[in-house]
């Protein structure tokens, strides 16, 4: 979900990372459309990265992709919250740019619009994406958007505070109660996650739900109620703290650094701010399940690349060269790397994982993450405000579990 990464990362980094992506782009590019042909020198771009370090790593990515193209890149970024308003105002007024990146549960309505083309118009391969990445790009059986890189969220903890308690990594529920409860004391909290009116609420509540069988079509179910059951617990305990109602994933990642919170749930892109802190020794594992029998499923976060409907079929096969390119193999392990994502390629993960151990959990949950519109399609805001109402709800004492996935269900 936290498709945009805003926490500091040093650019130099970035760059060394990314120094030998002019060298191995050959052979990025997409088939012409039919009916292509013509000169194009110039192919706009829009997207959401508008904070470093992923500004530089993105806008470095379409440089080299475009001279590859043999085109000049005009790029505007957005803020992420902006996007597709503006997106939608272009396609009314026939304005839209080339190339075009989407947050993955939005490319449902904006292909739902037309205003998007699919890919197989340009021949672009999408071999060795699992299924659950390609349904994030795809809209009534056509994939519309491929993701170079992804991500999802799984349980953080501090080495040095459960060592001192004598606690293990936690892998199902009853064993995260006790660890969170043991955890507990004076200002430090067992755990940390994100329960707030908004769709990263729901985000940080989707791997208890699917993990225990909960179906985002129906929340009014015994395995919905159950996972929030948990969330409800943890907080009337006080193992976790009230103010998760309000706060954001950022706020969560800064009460693990402060050593106010044992445990968090959170994703891959507070990586490079925790590595800043010397004193923190930290480790990750799944998100826990209520018991051994289940599988831990998470939510799939990242972009999608597009080709725009924009009429200039010339433009749109260069467009499609560009998003080829992006999603090859080099550039999808050199982005993973410089932005602490995951490679889309099943091909591509086992030699990621090894090669980036701290990632090594999130490579295995993307494997079986699930796109949040993969049942809903253009549906799924509306029932992902139903379930973080349904937290809030409950959290808040003014229902129990049940009713209030029942009330949100039915609102």
């Amino acid at each position: 979900m936290k498709s945009a990464f805003t926490k500091p990362k040093a650019v130099a980094v970035t760059i060394t990372a990314l120094a030998a992506l002019p060298l191995i782009l050959s052979g990025c590019g997409a088939s012409p459309a039919p009916g292509g042909g013509g000169s194009v020198s110039e192919l706009s771009v829009v997207d959401y990265y508008n904070n470093e370090p992923d500004k530089t790593i993105i806008g470095d990515t379409l440089a080299a992709c475009g001279s590859q193209a043999g085109v000049t890149i005009k790029r505007e970024t957005v803020p992420g919250k902006s996007l597709i308003a503006k997106v939608l105002q272009q396609a009314s007024s026939k304005t839209l740019p080339d190339v075009l990146m989407l947050d993955n549960p939005d490319l449902q309505q904006i292909a739902g619009t037309g205003a998007l083309a699919p890919l197989t118009d340009f021949k672009i391969s999408t071999d060795n994406y699992p299924e659950g990445i390609l349904s994030a790009g795809t809209y009534k059986d056509k994939v519309y958007g491929l993701a170079p890189t992804v991500n999802t969220i799984a349980l953080f903890y501090n080495k040095d505070l459960l060592d001192q308690a004598g606690v293990t990594a936690p892998k199902t529920w009853d064993e995260l109660k006790a660890a969170a409860a043991k955890l507990t004391s004076g200002g430090q909290y067992g755990l940390a996650f994100d329960a707030n009116a908004t769709y990263e609420g729901t985000w940080q509540f989707l791997p208890f739900m699917w993990s225990n069988g909960g179906d985002e079509k129906n929340i009014a179910t015994a395995e919905t109620a159950e996972a929030l059951q948990l969330w409800t617990d943890l907080v009337k305990s006080g193992s976790v703290s009230s103010s998760a109602l309000n706060w954001t994933q950022a706020d969560v990642n800064d009460q693990f650094i402060a050593g106010k919170a044992a445990m968090m749930v959170n994703g891959p892109w507070q990586i490079p701010t925790l590595d800043k802190q010397a004193a923190l020794h930290y480790g990750v594992v799944n998100i826990p399940v209520k018991d051994s029998s289940k599988t831990a499923v998470g939510p799939l976060g990242g972009e999608v690349w597009t080709v725009p409907q924009t009429g200039n079929k010339a433009r749109q096969a260069k467009a499609a060269e560009v998003v080829a390119c992006m999603n090859s193999d080099e550039n999808q392990l050199a982005m993973a790397k410089a932005r602490n994502t995951i490679p889309s390629k099943s091909t591509l993960a086992a030699q990621f994982a090894g090669e980036n151990p701290k990632l090594a959990s999130f490579t295995e949950l993307v494997k079986t993450a699930r796109a949040r519109t993969g049942q809903l399609g253009e549906d799924w805001p509306a029932q992902a405000t139903k379930i973080f109402t349904a937290i809030q709800t409950a959290l808040t004492d003014k229902a129990n579990p049940a009713d209030a996935l029942k009330q949100a269900q039915q609102g």
